[in-house]
Parts: C-alpha cells; sequence; structure tokens
C-alpha cells in the first residue's frame, strides 16, 4: 500500500497523509505516560507502519524521558536504509532525573538546545534530525497538561533568541527542516521575520479545534502543518467508553483528565455523529475523525498513534475517504 503524499511546505520533504506518533513508545516511569509498552511491540508497530506506506515517524525527547526515542531508533535501525522513514522530533521539555515522575520544564535555552539536540541524534542513531521542533514555548516553567498556561518565569528564553539556535542547526546540517508545535499566530509571525517556519504541529481534531489559528497562518505562509491527536487520544476512536476508562493503567494519564472524565459524556456524543458518517461509507469512526482532520485546509499530514500494528488497519481508508461538506459540517455539530 502506498499512503498520499503531499509536500511538508517549502522544507522538500515529501510526505504521507499520516505520520506515525510514537508517544505511547515511551512506556510507563514518567509524569504523561500511557502506562507500560512492550518495546518489541513499538518496534513491530514501526515496520508495520513502513509497509503500509506511513514515510514519518514523530517523536519527542520528553517521551518516557528518551526511551520512545530510543525505541524508534532501534526499529530504525532493523530496516533497510532505503526503507527508513524520515523522523520528526521534538526540543524544549526538560526533566529531572532525580525525580521523574515530576512535570517537564518548558526550557529553550541555546546550551540547553545544543545538548538536547546531540542527545536525540545519539538516541535515534541518525546524522541528521528530518524535522526538528519547539514542542511549546519557552516559560521556564513546568508544563501543564490541562489547557491552562503556566505563568512565565523572568528567566525564560525570547523566542528570537532560541529560534536563531533552530536555524544555526539547520545551517550547520544538524536537522534538515526546522518547525514549532503549540505556537501563537503571533509567536509563529515573529519567528517566521527571522528563518522560514518549515512545519507547524498544532493539536486538532473533532474535539479540539483551539488551534485553527494557527493553521491558517500556515495555509497562508506555504508552512507545512502536521496535526497530533487527530483522534483525540483514542476518544474518537469509536472503541473509547466509560468502561475502557476504567480499564487503563492507572499510571495512563488519561485517567483523570477533564476530556476523559468531566467532558466525556459530550465526547461520546460527538462519536455518535462520526458513526452515522462511518455507516454510510462502510468504515470506521476512526477513519472518518483522521479524514475530517486531512480534509482541513492547510493539513499537510496527521500524525496518528499506534501501540501495535492492528490499531493501523483503517488508515489507508482514512487517506482515501472522500467526505462531502455536509458530512464535514455535520461531523463538527455545525
Amino acid at each position: 500500500m502506498t499512503l498520499p503524499l503531499r509536500p511538508l511546505g517549502s522544507s522538500g520533504l515529501d510526505i504521507s497523509v499520516i505520520g506515525l506518533g510514537a508517544w505511547t513508545f515511551g512506556g510507563d516511569g514518567w509524569r504523561f505516560t500511557w502506562g507500560a509498552q512492550d518495546d518489541r511491540q513499538s518496534i513491530e508497530t514501526v515496520h508495520r507502519a513502513v509497509e503500509l506506506g506511513v514515510n514519518w515517524i514523530d517523536t519527542a525527547a520528553v517521551y518516557g524521558l528518551g526511551h520512545s526515542e530510543e525505541v524508534v531508533g532501534k526499529a530504525l535501525a532493523e530496516l533497510p536504509a532505503a526503507d527508513r522513514p524520515y523522523v520528526f522530533t521534538k526540543v524544549g521539555l526538560v526533566w529531572d532525573p532525580e525525580n521523574p515522575a515530576a512535570a517537564p520544564r518548558r526550557i529553550m535555552q541555546p546550551d540547553s538546545v545544543r545538548r538536547e539536540v546531540e542527545d536525540s541524534l545519539r538516541r535515534l542513531g541518525v546524522e541528521a534530525i528530518d524535522l526538528y521542533q519547539v514542542h511549546w514555548p519557552d516559560t521556564g516553567a513546568s508544563l501543564n497538561w490541562d489547557g491552562t498556561e503556566p505563568p512565565e518565569d523572568a528567566q525564560a528564553t525570547p523566542l528570537q533568541e532560541y529560534w536563531q539556535v533552530m536555524a544555526d542547526l539547520k545551517a550547520e546540517g544538524k536537522v534538515r527542516a526546522i518547525g514549532l508545535s503549540n505556537h501563537s499566530p503571533e509567536q509563529l509571525a515573529a519567528a517566521q521575520r527571522i528563518a522560514p517556519v518549515d512545519a507547524v504541529q498544532p493539536p486538532l481534531s473533532l474535539l479540539n479545534r483551539s488551534a485553527e489559528p494557527e493553521i491558517d497562518w500556515a495555509a497562508d505562509h506555504g508552512t507545512g502543518v502536521i496535526p497530533y491527536q487527530p483522534l483525540h487520544s483514542g476518544l474518537l476512536s469509536g472503541t473509547f467508553t466509560r468502561e475502557r476508562l476504567a480499564s487503563l493503567d492507572p499510571s495512563d494519564w488519561r485517567r483523570t483528565h477533564p476530556d476523559f472524565t468531566t467532558h466525556l459524556d459530550s465526547s461520546l456524543r460527538t462519536v455518535d455523529r462520526l458513526r452515522t458518517v462511518a455507516a454510510a461509507h462502510g468504515t470506521t469512526v476512526g477513519s472518518v475523525a483522521i479524514a475530517w482532520v486531512l480534509a482541513r485546509r492547510g493539513v499537510t499530514g496527521a500524525i496518528a498513534g499506534a501501540r501495535h500494528p492492528g490499531q493501523m488497519a483503517d488508515w489507508e481508508q482514512a487517506a482515501s475517504l472522500q467526505l462531502t461538506e455536509q458530512e464535514l459540517e455535520f461531523m463538527a455539530g455545525e
């Protein structure tokens, strides 16, 4: 199978419309874990994704406090060089090795960035990172995962300073392209004045459209867009229920997040609309949820997470599904 390719902005990379997200590969033992994960299963998931036509993997240094990158590196090493997918990773969430359960801090100091890129290159086993992304704007504070913005520390590194470091890494050949994740249109514009923003990585799903201004900015400036959580961390997979919530690993971050507790009933009503559209096309709820994201103006490719090879069975359908304007609006509750 070959998934359609789209150009990632002006980076020179043509990427499949679905990429494999490797957050879960981090395993347990850190703040934002999905619970225990078998490394061999993760490696087999990478290999199956490549067989399906996926040509990029998105990970981050913080996932498993380096472990996800190590697993991805092992998976790459087992593939023939010609079959190896692009590797995208992220920088700027720094953890305390003495307290792995603590929330990582948002730090983009130049010396910290340079340490991180060398660590990521080593863990991934590559000579250059294909897309290196700033995970969050630097505030110097701990990462909040409840949607609130932490207070900015007086020592936070200005965007102009850390984006110049990213541009320098590109010029030095340590990375092929540079991007920004979770940055506002104003921040994207400020970065663009220093060096081209090759790609942005915002959240986007039927349950979270908060980053649409950033996606519009990218579409207007020819910047690639690779949204994360098109299935909203499994809520839009069609298989999530209250019973499933209760069965999650005790350490899984979703057990206490408002999206999976306070707002669960509302989320499941959205899933009911997706079931109607999925039935009309003879496909799955997950495939129409991803197709909705891919139909959004400006989107290059969606990051879909998977813990085992069987979770990618409907990706080909998602990539080829043609939804009508009426279906798109109905799914969005418009």
